[in-house]
């Protein structure tokens, strides 16, 4: 292990942008396979790693929904959860805010309580196991109706107050977030924080309608951005954040390989991003082999990368004094090392 990767395994970190779902690993899919009795198109966890070359982002979606068939029970989300958070743990996480889907799994006859207790089992555990702290954001689907958002957002009333924000993924383009602008005033109503996907295959104007339409707390992706100067500027004037995945924008070929991944121009642009692992099963590394990345394709250094888990934690929806806590272990072991 080099220098470098000693001090990105062990720089203090949250993550930010991590599809729960997208953390099933083949192995884990297949154990669950056999024990819900459920058939998957793939022979071997070999054959299911090959599938895993996306020429889009609707390929990669393709095969993540015929994974996600295997999730049946609080078990099973127990056990996603707490594969995830030991893989994050060991990767320098103390605290994650991770997203999950629950109209994937409700449209498939799954009592959206199954998948909440079920997470929640698992933070429970990583907290007593690691010291690890986390959030759950429930994540609207952007090709489904608005109508089936309030839906979501009504079955999920008993368990609002265990989950921190609301979330929009699934496929962008042709999905703007316009679309969802009372479901999100309605999460607000109640208490919660807003985040959304926009700017990552879709174009500026989304994020500019998840910034005035739905009143975002934190951006995800936000790669698209840099084509709009004032756009750029309202991003840094306002501090938003940003949660980028650069493994995953090169998977899904938002930029061709991690060579040209603007990373780098984001910082020096004054834009406060962090770094994520977004599907980590899927797109070929968890969050510290993201910071590995970006360090040896864009070259950046240790302030830097000491900057991007400083905006994690300062991004984080946790109460200030915890980001307080943080941030003074992020700076004791930046000065140490």
């Amino acid at each position: 292990m080099t220098d470098l990767d000693t001090f990105i395994v062990g720089l203090p970190k949250a993550e930010l942008h991590l599809h729960i779902e997208g953390s099933l690993e083949p192995e884990l899919m297949f154990a669950l396979a056999r024990r819900n009795g459920v058939a998957i198109p793939y022979g071997s966890v070999d054959e299911v790693r090959r599938a895993y070359a996306f020429g889009n982002l609707q390929d990669f979606l393709d095969i993540y929904y015929a994974g996600a068939a295997v999730l049946r029970t609080a078990a099973d989300f127990q056990d996603l959860a707490t594969a995830y958070f030991d893989r994050a743990a060991a990767d320098g996480v103390v605290h994650a805010e991770i997203m999950f889907d629950p109209q994937t799994h409700t449209a498939r006859g799954v009592p959206i309580g199954e998948v909440v207790d079920g997470l929640l089992a698992g933070m429970t555990v990583a907290e007593a196991r690691h010291g690890l702290t986390s959030g759950l954001i429930l994540s609207f689907l952007r090709h489904l109706s608005e109508g089936e958002a309030f839906a979501t957002l009504a079955e999920a009333e008993p368990w609002l107050d265990r989950i921190v924000a609301v979330g929009l993924d699934s496929s962008e383009l042709g999905h703007p977030p316009e679309k969802f602008a009372r479901v999100f005033a309605a999460a607000a109503a109640k208490g919660l924080r807003c985040v959304a996907h926009a700017g990552e295959e879709g174009p500026p104007a989304y994020v500019w309608e998840a910034l005035d339409l739905l009143h975002v707390d934190r951006l995800d992706h936000g790669n698209r951005a840099l084509e709009d100067d004032a756009l750029v500027d309202r991003l840094r004037d306002s501090a938003m954040t940003l949660t980028v995945c650069p493994l995953s924008n090169v998977k899904l070929c938002v930029v061709p390989e991690i060579a040209a991944h603007p990373i780098d121009r984001m910082l020096e642009l004054g834009l406060k991003v962090t770094i994520n692992s977004d599907d980590p099963a899927y797109f070929g590394g968890y969050v510290a082999d993201n910071y590995r990345a970006v360090a040896g394709g864009r070259g950046l250094d240790k302030a830097q990368l000491a900057t991007l888990a400083r905006n994690s934690f300062t991004g984080s929806f946790l109460l200030a004094e915890a980001v307080a806590a943080h941030l003074a272990r992020l700076d004791s072991f930046v000065a140490a090392n």
